[in-house]
C-alpha cells in the first residue's frame, strides 16, 4: 500500500475558548540575549497565536526551548535566547490553551490510533520487541520522501565500522534516500580512514583483524586530509575511492560534522564553534520531513531538540516530520523521547545490520 500522509486537524477557531481569548502580549528584550520576564517557551508542537481578535497565526518554523519574536513584517519568527537582540518583541503568556492568546496543537494529525488492552505483555519497548512492521512502514515512508520530503539522517561513527554496513549507506545516497547528513568528527574521520586504509580504529572493516600499529590509522587519515587541505580535494586527487563522505559529497548533498571537546585533529570541514554547528544543523533541520538517527545519542538529542513535530509546506499542507532512532540500547532511544522528542519512533538493534537491511529493502521493492 503506498505511503499516505495523515491528515492535518486545525483548531476549531469558533469555539468560545478562542473566540474569548485576548490577543497574545509581547515585550520588548531590554537586554541582548535575556527574554523578558513571562516569555513564552516553545514547543515540539504546532502552535497558534492571536495577533488580534480572530487572527490566530500557525509558526511556521519552530524548535522547542526557544521565544517567538513579531518582526516589524508583523511575522512570527522563533529565535534562540542567545540571538535576542535589544528591541525584539518577545511573546508572553505560560497558558497554553488559548487564555493568553496562544494555543499549543497537541492532537494536530490523524495518526491511527492504537487500541490495546488495559493489561497487555510487551507493551513496552524493548530489545525483544518486534520490529518487522516498523521497518516495512520505513520502507514505504522513504519511497514517499526520496521524491516528496527531505530526509536527513544524523549518523554515528559504528555506520562506517562495518564493510557491508559503509558500503550499504553509500548505495543508499546514490540511490536517494539521503538528502542531508548531520554527524561529528569520528564518522568522517572512520569512514576516511576506511578509505585510505580499509580499517577503522586500526581494525580491518572487514575480518576484523587489528593491524600493526593499527592505533595510528585513524590518525594517519587525519593526517592526511589535513595535509591535502580538505575532504573535497583528497576525493579529487582519488586519494579517497569509495565511502560515505565520498557519496556526500559527489551527489553534492548539504551535511554538517559538528565538532566536540574530545575530538582529534579535528578533520577539515568540522566545525569546531558549537554554536556556529548548531546553527548549520538548525538549517538543515528546518528542512527535514524525516529524520533518522543511528547510534549518536548525543547528536539525536540535539537533532531531536531542533525539530519540530510538523512542517509547513504550503498553505494547503501541514505534515507531520517523521524522526526514527535507531539504537542497540534501551537508555538511549529513551534519553530521547525524555528530552521531548516525542514524535520519535525508536527501532532496538544494531545500527549496521539496520542500514543493510534497509537497503536491501528498499533495493528489491
Amino acid at each position: 500500500m503506498p505511503f499516505v500522509l495523515p491528515a492535518y486537524r486545525s483548531p476549531d477557531f469558533s469555539q468560545p475558548q478562542f473566540t474569548d481569548a485576548p490577543a497574545v502580549e509581547f515585550k520588548a528584550v531590554t537586554r541582548a540575549g535575556v527574554a523578558p520576564d513571562g516569555y513564552h517557551g516553545t514547543s515540539i508542537y504546532p502552535e497558534y497565536f492571536q495577533l488580534t481578535a480572530g487572527r490566530w497565526r500557525l509558526l511556521k518554523e519552530s524548535r522547542m526551548d526557544c521565544v517567538v519574536v513579531r518582526t516589524q513584517e508583523d511575522e512570527l519568527k522563533v529565535v534562540e535566547f542567545r540571538n535576542l537582540q535589544v528591541g525584539d518583541m518577545v511573546a508572553c503568556g505560560r497558558r497554553e490553551n488559548g487564555e493568553d492568546g496562544i494555543y499549543v496543537h497537541t492532537t494536530a494529525f490523524d495518526f491511527a490510533a492504537h487500541v490495546a488492552e488495559k493489561f497487555a505483555f510487551r507493551s513496552h519497548l524493548t530489545r525483544e520487541t518486534s520490529f518487522s512492521i516498523d521497518y516495512d512502514e520505513l520502507y514505504d515512508l522513504l519511497e514517499y520522501e526520496r521524491g516528496n520530503g527531505f530526509i536527513l539522517w544524523v549518523l554515528g561513527p559504528a555506520v562506517v565500522f562495518d564493510y557491508d554496513s559503509r558500503k550499504a549507506f553509500a548505495a543508499l545516497i546514490d540511490a536517494g534516500y539521503v538528502h542531508g547528513l548531520l554527524a561529528g568528527n569520528a564518522l568522517a574521520t572512520h569512514d576516511l580512514e576506511g578509505a585510505i586504509s580499509g580499517t577503522a580504529l586500526g581494525q580491518e572493516l572487514y575480518a576484523k583483524r587489528t593491524l600493526s600499529l593499527g592505533h595510528y590509522m585513524h590518525l594517519d587519515a587525519l593526517n592526511r586530509i589535513r595535509g591535502v587541505g580538505s575532504i573535497e580535494k583528497a576525493i579529487d586527487e582519488d586519494l579517497v575511492k569509495d565511502g560515505v563522505m565520498r557519496a556526500v559529497i559527489r551527489k553534492g548533498l548539504p551535511f554538517v560534522l559538528a565538532g566536540s571537546i574530545r575530538d582529534d585533529g579535528p578533520m577539515p570541514g568540522v566545525i569546531a564553534d558549537v554554536y556556529r554547528a548548531q546553527d548549520e544543523m538548525r538549517t538543515l533541520a528546518r528542512q527535514a520531513t524525516t529524520v533518522i538517527s543511528l547510534a549518536t545519542q548525543l547528536h539525536a538529542i540535539a537533532t531531536g531538540n531542533m525539530t519540530p513535530s510538523y512542517k509547513v509546506i504550503d498553505d494547503d499542507l501541514i505534515r507531520p516530520v517523521y524522526f526514527y532512532t535507531v539504537d542497540m540500547s534501551e537508555f538511549a532511544v529513551s534519553k530521547l523521547s525524555d528530552r521531548g522528542s516525542l514524535t520519535a519512533r525508536s527501532i532496538l538493534t544494531n545500527v549496521q545490520d539496520f542500514v543493510v537491511t534497509v537497503e536491501r529493502g528498499l533495493r528489491k521493492r
